[in-house]
């Protein structure tokens, strides 16, 4: 895009990255604030699940610890891994170098975006509204965190396409096995789940979920 403040590739290569992410499979999986042992044993039960998309949050110094095993566990399985509620650049930095494949933000910060593409690495910045969708779209961003979910629903996630129809949303925030479908079937192209892959009875739905429609 003409007014992007990435260059002329832009974010193609972090569209492109998602692209190969979610293209068999509906999930990311996200782990919040718990300890080290439990982070990496969400992990493992994601990877041994088929979900290859994996996000833990950074935004405390114990979750950045946490972050930091997982990032290990995840080079000796073979497995990449992303860091998520990045909103500093000095964040960026740290998971780059402890070996993130990506960064989530909860908002379109432009500083943030931009230190995590020249590093190499995919961003997904969260919208929340039409202006945001807008900002990211014109930046190059097809693929966008839709936070928080549980707020926005899946009629937001209908509406929004409308005049956005390259967005590809990956709705986070309240999405669990019983109301992630309604999102897919909006339009979203992916979920991001938390606790749910913890809960008996949802995995094997979650695992059974596809991207949404072209």
């Amino acid at each position: 895009m003409s007014d992007s403040p990435f260059g002329a590739d832009g974010a193609g290569r972090s569209n492109e990255f998602f692209d190969r992410c979610f293209a068999g499979n509906a999930v990311m999986a996200i782990t919040r604030g718990s300890p080290v042992a439990e982070t990496v044993e969400f992990c493992e039960l994601a990877w041994r699940s088929g979900i290859e998309v994996v996000e833990v949050t950074v935004h405390t110094a114990s979750a950045v610890a946490s972050f930091d095993a997982a990032a290990a566990a995840a080079a000796r399985h073979g497995r990449q891994i992303g860091a998520g509620t990045v909103t500093t650049v000095e964040q960026v930095h740290h998971v780059r170098s402890n070996g993130a494949a990506f960064t989530v933000a909860p908002g379109f910060d432009v500083d943030v975006a931009r230190a995590s593409l020249e590093a190499g690495m995919a961003h997904l910045p969260g919208v929340a509204t039409a202006t945001e969708v807008q900002r990211a779209i014109a930046c190059g961003f097809r693929w966008l965190k839709a936070f928080p979910a549980s707020l926005l629903t899946p009629a937001w996630v209908k509406a929004l396409l409308a005049p956005f129809p390259s967005a590809c949303f990956v709705v986070t925030g309240g999405v669990d096995a019983h109301n992630a479908q309604e999102f897919l079937a909006a339009g979203a192209k992916a979920v991001g789940v938390g606790s749910a892959l913890n809960t008996p009875g949802q995995l094997d739905l979650l695992r059974a979920l596809r991207p949404g429609r072209d």
